[in-house]
């Protein structure tokens, strides 16, 4: 569906990407040691055993710069870097288990990037081994890595599925070869089809494609080139992310800046793309995922118990997502925790057997309603209030739901709201109208991405 440019242009504004509610820069930063401890404790009590805990363990090293990318990282070629990180986590992990009163169940286990696959496959039998070892996986447990298609290699696959993975996400972003000098990050066809046959062939259950639209040199025939490729390996799910410009906190993305596409051409990118991935299978599920409609992430969404969290999209309903490694964020329902970023205050704080927190929010029962009206929003496409709800919103967010409304991107009344077809690309914007902790600080500035 096509979209007129005024609204694009009227909405194409920063807006956050809700992973969590309140975002992390309108955290209140009232978190010590002794505090989040308490309350990772509460929080073990009232989910552990039913739910189990999911964990997101960073991995910060990666060998060369990709100048698109916005996450924590840092460039080395030393492996000797490995040991002393991999060792830090396992401590990390101990410190909570230290709180738990019983052995706890995991829902879940994902390693990001930086590049989880920079680590040798040895280094993290060790890790996870350990983690597994002082642990129960619950029958329904997901395993999943994000795999670089250069560096994964066979014992990489076959070491983490011998630990019990079955999903593993390649970071392909785009195959042409102008946009991949632009942004650093040159991976052929044939290394992608490499490392997603073996995964395929030890067994993998879920192949994942992780891909950018907005990136320079990007066009309507490139992005149909790239799909084209994409097709041929039918990967399970896709993540369809639009890129985020953020050149003032990664400079690097400067490099490129003016060969990036105009908004009304980046949208066009992700039109094309979304039709493509129509065309040949797969379904929407959410702002940015598609997945075939037999996979797990796109019955969720028909279930209605899709969840969303740090690390994107989940079918995990486990309300306890704890971080470990350098600037990772834990999320425990009660509260939201991140690490310190540096790696070295990081590995010197765990050291001193201290959690390496650097800021943390201790959720008000109006952050935690919020954040179940925003989560079905931007999961379900549709939230539902009662009438003391909907007589408490205030005359001017009203008066937005009331002018989404006239453009035909929502409908709402004193029961509910559902986001419409057209209003599907402006879920962010629609989500601000609710975020109460934002709109209390209007007179701060945010550096978010813009929505479209």
């Amino acid at each position: 569906m096509s979209h007129q440019p005024s609204l694009l242009q009227k909405y194409n504004v920063p807006a956050p990407r809700y992973t969590s509610y309140p975002t992390v820069p309108l955290w209140a930063d009232d978190m010590n040691e002794l505090k989040w401890k308490k309350l990772v404790k509460i929080a073990y009590e009232d989910f552990g055993d039913s739910e189990g805990i999911t964990l997101y363990i960073h991995m910060p090293y990666c060998e060369s710069l990709c100048t698109y990318c916005g996450c924590n990282k840092r460039i080395t070629k030393n492996h000797a870097v490995e040991t002393p990180y991999i060792e830090s986590v396992i401590k990390e992990w101990e410190i909570y288990l230290s709180l738990f009163e019983t052995q706890p169940k995991l829902a879940g286990i994902h390693l990001g990037g930086g590049t989880p696959t920079f680590f040798s496959p040895s280094s993290l039998k060790r890790m996870l081994g350990s983690i597994l070892g002082t642990s129960e996986l619950m029958k329904e447990a997901e395993l999943s890595f994000e795999g670089h298609p250069n560096n994964t290699t066979r014992d990489h696959l076959q070491t983490l599925f011998d630990l019990g993975f079955r999903r593993v996400s390649y970071g392909i972003q785009d195959f042409n070869i102008d946009v991949q000098k632009a942004i650093h990050r040159i991976q052929p066809l044939e290394k992608v089809k490499e490392a997603t046959d073996i995964a395929r062939e030890i067994g993998y259950e879920s192949v994942n494609f992780d891909l950018i639209y907005g990136l320079p040199h990007q066009n309507i025939a490139t992005i149909e080139d790239t799909f084209e490729k994409v097709s041929s390996l039918k990967p399970d799910r896709i993540a369809f992310y639009s890129y985020a410009h953020l050149p003032s906190a990664f400079p690097a993305q400067k490099s490129f800046e003016q060969y990036l596409p105009k908004e009304e051409e980046k949208r066009a990118l992700y039109e094309k793309g979304k039709q493509i991935l129509s065309e040949i299978g797969y379904l929407e599920v959410g702002m940015d995922h598609f997945a075939l409609e037999n996979d797990p992430l796109y019955q969720a969404k028909e279930n209605k118990t899709l969840h969303r969290n740090f690390m994107g999209y989940t079918t995990s309903p486990s309300k306890i997502l704890i971080g470990l490694g350098n600037s990772s964020i834990s999320d425990i329902y009660y509260a939201y925790g991140q690490n310190v970023k540096d790696i070295n205050l990081y590995k010197e704080q765990i050291g001193l057997t201290h959690l390496p927190l650097t800021k943390g929010h201790a959720m008000s029962s109006e952050d935690i309603a919020t954040r179940d009206l925003i989560l079905n929003l931007i999961c379900n496409q549709v939230a539902e209030w009662d009438a003391t709800f909907y007589h408490d919103i205030s005359p001017s967010n009203l008066e937005k739901l009331t002018t989404f409304q006239k453009e035909g991107l929502i409908q709402f009344d004193a029961s509910g709201i559902e986001i419409l077809e057209l209003g599907l690309p402006f879920v962010r914007n629609i989500c601000t109208a609710f975020d109460l902790r934002m709109q209390e600080k209007t007179e701060r500035q945010f550096v978010f991405s813009k929505a479209i």
